[in-house]
């Protein structure tokens, strides 16, 4: 084989892995009604003047399923973590005992677990999108190369066929995110 098609089948490899990886990234983010340190993990906090993650100025931790607790490193921090958990908005409601932040994580609902669902099927399809705009930009520098027709040929099935295997993958995370979603 060409190198220069090996290049191209490399690089385009490592885009798909890179979409798988946003992906499974997205879906840490999509709750399922267990309690996690990583539902925080879009949370900044405003610490001495500037925008930094939570896990950065407090320790979160989930004693059981459905709660999480942040006990700030500086006392003083109270008060804005349960700010900034606010602002970001995730549904939840963090109460303030003075030393810790308690956060209860509710079970989902049956139309929740629907919506959360539907989230994770678009965030798949963003990842399929993904992996077709790298066969694309691959199929694209196989037409620029000067080889035969033949070689041309037989890189974009290549192309083609590691394509399918990484829409399969993005399907069968998908189809683990959904069941871990729907269950109750």
């Amino acid at each position: 084989m060409d190198e220069d098609v090996q290049f191209i089948l490399d690089s385009t490899k490592e885009a798909m892995d890179s979409a798988i990886k946003h992906l499974e990234k997205q879906f840490v983010n999509i709750r399922a009604g267990k309690a996690s340190p990583a539902m925080l993990g879009s949370v900044m906090v405003e610490y001495y003047g500037s925008q930094t993650p939570l896990s950065q100025v407090a320790n979160v931790n989930t004693p059981d399923g459905r709660t999480i607790t942040v006990q700030p490193w500086e006392k003083s921090m109270l008060q804005e973590i349960e700010r900034s958990i606010m602002i970001a908005n995730l549904g939840f409601n963090p109460m303030n005992n003075g030393d810790t932040i308690i956060i209860n994580v509710p079970p989902l609902t049956e139309e929740r677990r629907r919506e959360l669902a539907k989230q994770a099927k678009a965030e798949s399809e963003d990842a399929k999108i993904g992996v077709r705009s790298a066969r694309k930009d691959a199929n694209n520098e196989i037409k620029k190369l000067d080889i035969s027709e033949d070689l041309k040929t037989n890189a974009e099935v290549d192309v083609q066929t590691l394509t399918d295997k990484y829409i399969d993958r993005i399907d069968e995370v998908l189809a683990v995110k959904e069941k871990e979603i729907m269950t109750v």
